[in-house]
C-alpha cells in the first residue's frame, strides 16, 4: 500500500504561529521592561534633565533583551555576556552624562572619578541634581543588574512572581533616595502594580488547555484531592485577608508621613579653616598688593554698571571672635538653583572666565549670584551663595560662571523695613560680651536715625569720617579687636585697619542697632585683566524687606582726614562718681562715755587670753576649711574638664586648664591670640620657668621640668575641634588631657614651694570662664 502525500503547512498558518507564540512570549519581558524602567521615572523626578531616566530604560531594555536572547544559551554564559553588554552600556551612558554637564577630561579620567565618588556624591548632590557621570552610574548599573536577575528568573526559571522581587527592590531604593524631594509618586506606583499584574495574568508559552492534575484518578481518590485543593486555596485566601486588614491601616497611616532624606545620614564637603572665614586673608593681601590671584575676562553683560564685584565668601555667623561662613555645602552640577530677584531690582546677566592664579584654597570667586558653572566641579551653599571647589583650587584653573547680578530700586530703601524672626535669627544675633562702648555707640547711632536704612548709613557714615585706612593693620575682628580699633588711641595704633576691621565694626554695630548684617569678602577689579591681591576687598550687607541684601561702604573717601571719635563719641563711665554732698559734722554728745573695762579682764565672762586663743584657733579652721574647699573645687574643675563631655569639650577644657597654668604663672594669654601663638608663649613660659628653677627643687619637680610640654599639638586639636567639630574622637581627647596635664605638672614643679601652694589653692580658674 503507497503512502500517502506529505501534509503541506500554508506559509500564512505557519506565520501566524510564529506570531502567536511571540505574542505569548513577550508580555512577560515587557512588564520586567516597564517595571525597572519606572524606577528611573521615580529617581528621575530629583534631577535636572530626563537623561538619567532615558539612560535606566535603555539600561532595563538592554538587561532584559539580553536575557531574551541567550534563554537557548547555558545559563553559565549569560552572566559574562549580560556584564559585557552593561559594560558598554555604562560606558556610553558615563559619555554621554560627561558631554551634558560639560566636564573636562577624557572618558578614563572620568570613569574613574565615578568609580570613586558616585555613592557620596549622589546623596550628597544639590536638588535638582543634574545627570553627571558620578550621578548617574549608580542608578544604570544596578537597572541593568535588576533587569538581568528578573529576566533569568522570571523567563529561564519560569518563577514570574519571583522576578519581579528585584524591579520592587530598585523601585523602594528609588523611592527611598528620593526621600521628601519630590511629590508622591502616586502615578508610577499604580502603573508598577498595574504592569506586575498584567504580566502575571499574560497566557504562557504553552498552547491548548491545561491538563487536569487529577485526570486517570479514581472517583473517590479525585474527590478528595479536589476537597484538598479547596481548603488549601481557601486557607491562603483567608491568610491574605487576615494580612491585608492586619498591615492596611498601618500601611495608609504612613501616607502622610514625610519620608526619611537619605542625605541626613551623609557629611556634605567641609572646608578648612582658611575656607571658613577668610576674612583674616584680607591683612596679608594688603602686604602683598601686587600678587596674581585671578585672571577675569568678560564674556557678556557688566556693561552699564561698570565691573562687577566678584564674591569670594558671605559670613553670616559671628560668635564674638571670628566670622564664619557657616554653610552647608552640597556638590551641585552645571546649573545652580535660581532664586528670584527682589521686586523692582534691576537684573543683568554677566558671564565671566577665570582662570586662578595664586589663589588657595576651597572658595571659588563668582560675580553674586552665580546660576551656571563650567569647566569645574563645584558645591554650592544656596543660603548664602557661597561656592567651593571640593577638589581645592590649582593655577591654571579656568571655568565660566553666569551670574545674575541684582542692582536694587534705590527708592524704597528709605522707607523699607528689616525683617525679623527665625528666618533672620542667624543674622540679627549678637553674641555675648560685646564690649559697653560698642553698645553705647550703637544705641547713640540708632536713636538719631530712626529708619532702617538711615541707621546704616549712619553707622557707615561715622565709620568713614573718623577712621583711617592702613595697610600694615593687624589682623583681627575679635570684640578686643574691634574695641581697639574703635576706641583705642590714635597714637597708639588705634582708630585704623583694613576692610576686615571696618566691615566686621559695621556688621557688628549693625547688629547691635538691630539690623541684619553680614560680611562679604571678595574682589573690587578695575576691569578685565588681572585680580591682584590689593583688589581684595571686605564689605557688609544688610537685608531690607522687599529689597534684599543690599551692600554698604564704611570706607573712608580718598585724601580725606578723619575726624577724632572724640568729637562725636565719648564713653561713659561705667559707674558714676560719688557724690559731693558733705558729709554730717557729729555734734558733742551730752552724756559722757562709759569707762573702759581694765585691761586683761573681760567684765562678766572669760579672760583675754582664752578668747584671743580661742578666735585664733576658730581663724585658723576656719582658713585651713577654706582652702580645703579650694583644692577640692579645683581639682573637681580639672576632673570635668578632662573627663565630661564629648571629645570636643574636653579638648577645650585641657586648652583651658592650659591657659589658666599661665595665668597663674604670670604670663596671661590675650584674647586676640590665635592657638598657634599661645602654644608659643607657653613654650616660652617653660622654657624661663625651667631656667630659674632653683637647683635644690626637689626629684619630682625636677622630673616634670624635664617634661616636653607638647602644646603644639594641643593646639591644632583645639583648632580641629573649633573649626570641624565632630572630627575629634576619644583618644584625641585623651591625648589632649594627657598633653595639658604634663604642661601644667612641669610648669608648677619649676616654681618655689610657696608659689606652688599658692597655686593650688588660688580661686582664679573657678571664676575665670565664667
Amino acid at each position: 500500500m503507497g503512502r500517502g502525500p506529505p501534509v503541506v503547512t500554508p506559509p500564512r498558518a505557519d506565520a501566524a504561529g510564529r506570531v502567536a507564540r511571540l505574542l505569548r512570549a513577550t508580555p512577560v519581558p515587557a512588564a520586567l521592561i516597564v517595571l525597572v524602567a519606572l524606577s528611573g521615572v521615580v529617581l528621575g523626578r530629583v534631577y535636572a534633565d530626563p537623561l538619567l531616566t532615558r539612560l535606566m530604560a535603555g539600561a532595563a531594555a538592554g538587561s532584559v533583551l539580553v536575557g531574551v536572547a541567550a534563554r537557548r544559551l547555558p545559563s553559565w554564559l549569560v552572566a559574562p555576556l549580560s556584564v559585557a553588554a552593561l559594560a558598554g552600556w555604562t560606558l556610553l551612558s558615563l559619555r554621554l552624562a560627561a558631554a551634558h554637564a560639560a566636564l573636562p577630561g577624557g572618558l578614563g579620567e572620568v570613569t574613574a572619578d565615578a568609580a570613586r565618588n558616585a555613592i557620596p556624591r549622589l546623596l550628597t548632590a544639590m536638588i535638582p541634581v543634574e545627570p553627571a557621570p558620578d550621578t548617574v552610574l549608580v542608578p544604570v548599573v544596578a537597572a541593568w543588574l535588576a533587569g538581568l536577575t528578573a529576566a533569568e528568573v522570571a523567563l529561564r526559571a519560569g518563577r514570574v512572581l519571583l522576578g519581579y522581587l528585584p524591579p520592587a527592590l530598585l523601585y523602594a531604593g528609588a523611592l527611598y533616595v528620593v526621600g521628601p524631594n519630590a511629590d508622591p509618586a502616586i502615578g508610577p506606583t499604580v502603573l508598577f502594580a498595574g504592569v506586575a499584574a498584567a504580566g502575571l495574568a499574560a497566557p504562557g508559552r504553552r498552547s491548548g488547555p491545561a491538563p487536569d492534575p487529577v485526570a486517570g484518578l479514581t472517583p473517590a481518590v479525585r474527590a478528595a484531592v479536589r476537597l484538598r485543593l479547596v481548603a488549601a486555596s481557601a486557607a491562603g485566601l483567608a491568610v491574605v485577608v487576615a494580612l491585608a486588614a492586619l498591615l492596611a491601616p498601618v500601611v495608609a497611616a504612613q501616607v502622610d508621613e514625610r519620608p526619611v532624606d537619605p542625605r541626613r545620614y551623609v557629611e556634605p564637603p567641609r572646608v578648612e579653616s582658611l575656607d571658613e572665614n577668610p576674612l583674616i586673608r584680607i591683612s596679608g593681601w594688603a602686604l602683598n598688593p601686587d600678587q596674581r590671584l585671578l585672571d577675569v575676562r568678560t564674556v557678556a553683560g557688566a556693561g552699564d554698571g561698570g565691573p562687577p564685584r566678584i564674591r569670594l565668601a558671605v559670613l553670616s555667623d559671628y560668635d564674638g571672635v571670628t566670622w564664619r561662613v557657616g554653610a552647608t555645602y552640597r556638590n551641585a552640577g552645571r546649573i545652580l538653583p535660581a532664586t528670584e530677584p527682589a521686586p523692582g531690582a534691576a537684573t543683568d546677566e554677566v558671564r565671566q572666565e577665570i582662570t586662578v592664579g595664586d589663589l588657595t584654597g576651597r572658595l571659588l570667586p563668582a560675580v553674586p549670584t552665580p546660576r551656571e558653572v563650567t569647566g569645574a566641579r563645584v558645591a554650592y551653599d544656596p543660603a548664602t551663595g557661597t561656592l567651593i571647589r571640593p577638589e581645592g583650587l590649582a593655577p591654571g584653573l579656568r571655568y565660566e560662571v553666569s551670574s545674575v547680578r541684582e542692582r536694587p530700586d534705590a527708592n524704597l530703601l528709605s522707607t523699607a523695613n528689616v525683617p525679623a524672626g527665625d528666618e533672620v535669627a542667624r543674622v540679627l544675633r549678637v553674641a555675648d560680651g560685646a564690649p559697653e562702648p560698642l553698645r553705647r555707640l550703637a544705641t547713640q547711632l540708632a536713636e538719631s536715625n530712626g529708619a532702617p536704612y538711615a541707621r546704616a548709613d549712619a553707622i557707615a557714615t561715622f565709620l568713614a569720617e573718623h577712621y583711617r585706612v592702613t595697610a600694615d593693620a593687624p589682623s583681627g575682628h575679635a570684640y578686643p579687636n574691634l574695641a581697639f580699633f574703635l576706641f583705642g588711641p590714635r597714637n597708639g595704633g588705634g582708630q585704623r585697619g583694613t576692610s576686615e576691621q571696618f566691615a566686621a565694626a559695621f556688621a557688628v554695630l549693625g547688629r547691635l542697632a538691630g539690623l541684619p548684617t553680614r560680611v562679604v569678602v571678595g574682589f573690587e577689579p578695575e576691569g578685565d585683566g588681572p585680580v591682584r591681591a590689593a583688589d581684595a576687598y571686605a564689605w557688609p550687607e544688610v537685608l531690607f524687606d522687599g529689597v534684599g541684601w543690599v551692600p554698604f561702604d564704611p570706607m573712608p573717601r580718598p585724601n580725606s582726614e578723619p575726624r577724632p571719635v572724640e568729637e562725636d563719641f565719648r564713653p561713659q563711665p561705667e559707674d558714676p562718681p560719688p557724690s559731693e554732698v558733705p558729709a554730717p559734722t557729729e555734734e558733742p554728745s551730752a552724756t559722757p562715755p562709759a569707762a573702759a573695762p581694765a585691761p586683761g579682764r573681760n567684765e562678766g565672762g572669760l579672760g583675754t587670753p582664752v578668747l584671743v586663743g580661742g578666735g585664733a584657733g576658730g581663724l585658723v579652721l576656719v582658713v585651713g576649711a577654706v582652702l580645703a574647699v579650694l583644692v577640692a573645687m579645683r581639682r573637681r574643675l580639672t576632673r570635668s574638664r578632662l573627663d565630661a563631655g564629648d571629645p570636643g569639650s574636653r579638648i577645650a577644657g585641657a586648652w583651658r586648664e592650659l591657659t589658666d597654668a599661665l595665668r597663674l604663672a604670670g604670663h596671661p594669654v590675650g584674647p586676640d591670640l590665635a592657638a598657634e601663638e599661645v602654644a608659643e608663649q607657653a613654650r616660652a613660659a617653660l622654657a624661663a620657668a625651667r631656667a630659674s628653677a632653683a637647683p635644690t627643687a626637689d626629684a619630682a619637680g625636677r622630673g616634670a621640668a624635664r617634661t616636653d610640654g607638647g602644646v603644639g599639638e594641643l593646639a591644632d586639636l583645639v583648632n580641629r575641634a573649633a573649626f570641624a567639630p565632630g572630627s575629634v574622637d576619644a583618644a584625641q581627647a585623651g591625648r589632649a588631657a594627657e598633653v595639658s596635664t604634663g604642661y601644667v605638672t612641669a610648669l608648677r614643679a619649676a616654681r618655689s614651694r610657696w608659689a606652688r601652694l599658692r597655686w593650688t589653692v588660688h580661686p582664679g580658674p573657678l571664676r575665670w570662664h565664667r
